[in-house]
């Protein structure tokens, strides 16, 4: 159930366990359900919007009309390995009367309010793929980051708290060093900073690096055609931690923080920490690293990844992901499209696909539930595929 998201004033959809195709020309508003399914985790969804960039605007504040800020909400009742759950989550009512701030996002389970977006992760479990992150190996590291943090969640979900607790205190350290000037940061204050950075920098390093322990055996098993990947982690938090143990890289890192305050109070940030990390993934049977493949590779490598992630997960768990797809299809060849569909129902997902052309989808035939969406409307689609 939506209301007041980007296109959609109101929407209820009804659905069964099977996948979900999505389909319409490019504007009609089908990553924005996806969107709106990324929201049920915590984070700021697919596309790593504001939450006052997300409420639905009519046309003529979008041509720059000014007009009250409506406080949208997104809600589903899910059926999880634990049992049905209902969640909502959405902008905080007041942040109409605010159009300047940036919102706070409320979040209720079974109908409770619930604090923080944490309990959300112990949930629901998903994860997605959108045509902007088939540029995650040329892009900055940043973007490596969170999609490797996006794959931790699903398997820990206090990962969540510790990456929002480290840049909590990040930003108040920056701030601290910044408007303290010449005559410096209080010591105490900056040092209770430091500690909860070390503490909380080193448990995100350490869940990385789990994860990527517990994902490069199903990464090198290889999905059909999808090529086999390699995962490592690079930086010098991660180089410690390989060698140290965790209380002793505590130490190093909050003494590495206290040394660097005159150079980080001058540049911003901090020199030392899991925001210095890098993702380095292989192709195993070319031998290359990533970023030398061809993007047709890289992209083939990317869904090889979120595959064998969401693989792992319904064996440890029971249960697999939800996965958000986001014309996907429409770059693979054939062969590749057809393993992809045969994947998802061997793992019984509630995949999520979209895509123009619903030819693509015709190998789903009875297997899915298809809907047509055209200017913000979502009707059952007729044809192969259909929903019941």
């Amino acid at each position: 159930m939506l209301t007041d998201f980007r296109c959609y004033d109101a929407l209820r959809l009804e659905l069964d366990a099977r996948p979900v195709v999505l389909t319409g020309p490019n504007g009609a508003g089908k990553t924005n359900l996806l969107e709106a399914l990324s929201f049920l985790v915590p984070g700021r969804g697919l596309r790593r919007a504001r939450l006052v960039e997300v409420a639905r605007r009519t046309p003529a504040e979008l041509g720059g009309a000014a007009g009250p800020l409506r406080p949208w909400a997104v809600a589903a009742r899910l059926d999880t390995a634990a049992g049905a759950v209902e969640i909502g989550t959405g902008l905080a009512p007041e942040a109409a009367a605010e159009p300047d701030s940036a919102g706070r996002r409320v979040v209720r389970v079974d109908g409770a309010h619930v604090r923080g977006q944490t309990v959300l992760a112990e949930r629901v479990r998903a994860l997605w793929l959108t045509p902007d992150m088939q540029r995650l190996f040329a892009d900055g590291a940043s973007s490596r980051r969170r999609f490797l943090d996006r794959l931790v969640f699903a398997f820990d979900p206090a990962h969540a708290g510790r990456v929002a607790a480290f840049d909590q205190a990040s930003r108040e350290r920056a701030k601290l060093l910044r408007e303290s000037g010449a005559r410096g940061a209080d010591p105490a204050w900056a040092s209770a900073l430091e500690t909860t950075m070390a503490e909380k920098g080193v448990a995100i390093a350490a869940a990385r690096a789990d994860a990527v322990r517990r994902l490069n055996p199903a990464c090198a098993a290889g999905i059909g055609p999808f090529p086999a990947a390699a995962l490592a982690l690079s930086g010098e938090l991660d180089g410690w931690l390989a060698e140290f143990p965790a209380v002793e890289v505590e130490d190093r890192m909050r003494a590495g923080l206290a040394a660097s305050r005159p150079r980080d109070a001058e540049a911003g940030g901090a020199a030392i920490g899991p925001h210095r990390s890098d993702l380095l993934v292989t192709h195993l049977e070319r031998g290359l690293a990533a970023p030398q493949c061809s993007t047709g590779e890289q992209k083939a490598l990317l869904l090889s990844i979120v595959l064998a992630n969401a693989r792992l997960l319904a064996l440890e768990s029971g249960a697999a992901p939800l996965l958000l797809l986001d014309e996907v299809a429409a770059h693979l060849d054939e062969r590749r499209r057809h393993a992809l569909f045969d994947e998802i129902g061997a793992l019984g997902a509630q995949a999520w696909m979209t895509g123009t052309e619903r030819a693509l989808f015709a190998p789903l035939a009875g297997r899915v539930q298809h809907f047509a969406v055209e200017d913000g409307r979502v009707t059952p689609a007729n044809g192969a595929g259909d929903s019941e």
